[in-house]
């Protein structure tokens, strides 16, 4: 199977394209689950100008990255999602940093991904809904 992002070498580095900051980045194991997740939105009509990859959001006194934030047309965050290499698990841990990022900017989706799973929350009326597939940019 192929991935769905350019790759090349440099130095005996493997490096990816990132097209949200249009750069060469070298592909490490979590870099490659950024990247497809990256592709995924893209593919699902998400708008690569309201894409942000590693976006410092300050918490506690201190500044974490966001690993992608996807912004609607009103430039409020959309989607908040944290990515972790293969073999890492995903665990109350993982859910917990993403919910500390989200105190700070309130997406109404949230995503988890590690290569072998992905998993999507979506804001309800009533709190927090799982659901099997991240939405398509502007479905709801």
């Amino acid at each position: 199977m192929s991935e769905p992002f350019r790759t090349r070498t440099d130095g005996g580095r493997t490096l990816v394209h990132d097209p949200v900051r249009r750069k060469w980045v070298a592909l490490t194991p979590e870099e490659g689950v950024r990247q497809r997740l990256l592709a995924d939105l893209l593919r699902l009509g998400y708008p690569v100008g309201l894409l942000a990859v590693e976006r410092g959001v300050v918490f506690g006194g201190r500044t974490w990255r966001a690993d992608v934030v996807a912004y609607g047309r009103d430039q409020r965050p959309l989607l908040l999602a944290e990515c972790k290499a293969p073999g890492v698990p995903i665990d109350q841990t993982t859910f917990d940093q993403l919910a500390r990022y989200n105190a700070v900017l309130d997406a109404p989706v949230l995503v988890v991904d590690n290569g072998a799973a992905r998993y999507c929350c979506v804001r309800t009326a009533s709190g927090w809904d799982f659901v099997d597939a991240v939405p398509r940019f502007g479905a709801g």
